[in-house]
Order: C-alpha cells, then sequence, then structure tokens
C-alpha cells in the first residue's frame, strides 16, 4: 500500500510516528479521542502523536507523559506553560512564533493562555495522565 502523501490540514489530520520510522495520517472526527483512549489505534505500536490546537483559554487541567519529553512548537499568539518541578512551579513564555519547548518525561505541566494561540505538539502518548487544575 502506497504512503499518502498529503495534503493534509494540520487541524482535521493527526500524524501517527511509529518508533520503525513510519508516518500514519489519522482523520481527526467526532470519535477520535475515544478511538485513541480505547486502544482503536493501538494497531499502530507505540510512538508519538503530531498535532495542532488552537487555544482561547486557559487549560483547564494538568498532564503528564510518561513515555518521553514532549515538543509544543508556537504557531501563533502566546502561551505560557506551567511545569510542575522539584523546586516548584517554572513559568516559561512562548511569545514568538517558532518558539518551542521540550517538557520533560513525566513532568505535570499545564497551560496559560495570555493571547489566543495556535500550537502544533509532538505527544509521546502512552499512559498520559490528567489531572483537574485547582
Amino acid at each position: 500500500m502506497a504512503t499518502p502523501v498529503g495534503p493534509f490540514d494540520a487541524v482535521d489530520t493527526f500524524l501517527h510516528l511509529g518508533p520503525e520510522g513510519t508516518s500514519v495520517p489519522l482523520e481527526v472526527n467526532e470519535s477520535f479521542w475515544q478511538d485513541l483512549t480505547s486502544g482503536g489505534f493501538a494497531h499502530l505500536g507505540p510512538g508519538r502523536l503530531v498535532s495542532t490546537y488552537d487555544f482561547s483559554e486557559d487549560w483547564a487541567s494538568w498532564e503528564q507523559h510518561p513515555a518521553g519529553e514532549e515538543v509544543v512548537v508556537l504557531i501563533s499568539g502566546a502561551l505560557e506553560f506551567v511545569l510542575e518541578t522539584d523546586d516548584g512551579e517554572r513559568k516559561i513564555k512562548l511569545d514568538q512564533p517558532g518558539q518551542f519547548l521540550l517538557v520533560p518525561r513525566g513532568t505535570w505541566h499545564t497551560a496559560n493562555v495570555p493571547q489566543n494561540a495556535k500550537a502544533l505538539f509532538i505527544t509521546p502518548g502512552e499512559g498520559t495522565g490528567h489531572r483537574p487544575r485547582s
């Protein structure tokens, strides 16, 4: 089977990057997140999810990724990431398109949105945890 080459819209199609160098486009539809969390993409094996999101308000929860570092690339707007470290909270502001952040493996993090923003994420999603933001 030939590998699809695109073009793709990064909002409507995410990308699974597999450990053997595979890249599989995934259509984002109404059942995407349910399928993802219920093992609907288990046949792809472990990997990283490339996704794009628009933000207009602060995140409602914290998350952490035990399978590896998460890459966040700012496309537009501004985001302030809050990382929970042994020394307390560390705030990192991204306010120039192209700036990026590496969230260390297993680090709880959330984000404030001082102005509408768009970002691209490369996430090792296996085992991701979430908790409410207080």
